[in-house]
């Protein structure tokens, strides 16, 4: 449902030449500081239902187009920037001013963007830093595009997240890339199980605990087949350096 807030009913003018097909009254969208480029698109097609768009481009002297055009705007404008227009401006003129201020202010946007998704490129999780506070700024970047008209998906978030990790989550990234579709899986439910994997590591929670908090139900197939696969390879390898891994599993040395 449209936001009337946004929104503005006018009468259609009463001319001759108005077509029979042009309702009687046409929504005026209202400007905001984030839809000037929508905004403008909206109003030219508003003009020309109007028969009024050569008031602003080229310009026109004929008074009824020029008032009928003024009254669009007017209607389109919110009442602050309404009360900086001069009595004797010309829609042309307020068209370009309303122009100037907001291309300014796009090329601001674009350029906050830019850095925006420089540093969501760019970032890492340190050594030293939580799931949880990783996680959290990767988020507030994402918030942040969104704020500036940029949505960033899920599948690129998750991907994004799980490159991100320092080496000792190798082993846990390696198989849930594996076992799930990185294109479907939330990024909520990947932070979820790398949290519980993190607490695993720090020796919070058992080992045998650990198929039942990472994995649903729904993929303990999937997960045995792994684990199985998993054992029968890394003892062929070096069964002596994995049993001495899995006696100080606790504080991680099974990942140096």
């Amino acid at each position: 449902m449209a936001d009337t807030k946004d929104l503005t009913e006018v009468k259609a003018p009463t001319t001759q030449g108005r077509r029979e097909d042009v309702p009687n009254t046409v929504v005026c969208p209202m400007l905001t500081t984030t839809n000037y480029n929508v905004w403008v698109k909206k109003m030219k097609a508003l003009f020309k239902v109007h028969k009024v768009w050569e008031a602003i481009e080229p310009g026109t002297e004929d008074e009824d187009k020029i008032n009928m055009a003024t009254v669009l705007l007017y209607q389109s404008l919110p009442e602050t920037l309404v009360m900086q227009i001069g009595d004797d401006d010309t829609p042309k003129e307020i068209w370009e001013s309303i122009k100037t201020r907001n291309v300014g202010a796009e090329r601001v946007k674009e350029a906050r963007l830019i850095t925006l998704m420089n540093e969501f490129d760019r970032i890492t999780m340190e050594d030293s830093e939580s799931i949880d506070a990783f996680s959290g700024k990767l988020s507030e970047l994402v918030s942040k595009a969104a704020s500036l008209g940029h949505k960033i998906d899920q599948p690129r978030i998750v991907k994004k997240f799980l490159n991100s990790l320092p080496l000792k989550f190798f082993h846990m990234t390696a198989s849930l890339e594996q076992l799930l579709d990185l294109n479907k899986i939330p990024f909520e439910d990947i932070v979820g199980r790398l949290k519980a994997y993190e607490e695993r590591l720090k020796g919070k929670i058992p080992q045998d605990q650990q198929t039942s908090l990472l994995f649903s139900s729904s993929e303990s197939t999937n997960d045995q087949n792994w684990r199985g696969r998993g054992r029968g390879s890394y003892r062929g390898r070096g069964r002596g350096n994995i049993g001495r891994g899995r006696g100080r599993s606790n504080s991680g040395e099974w990942n140096k």
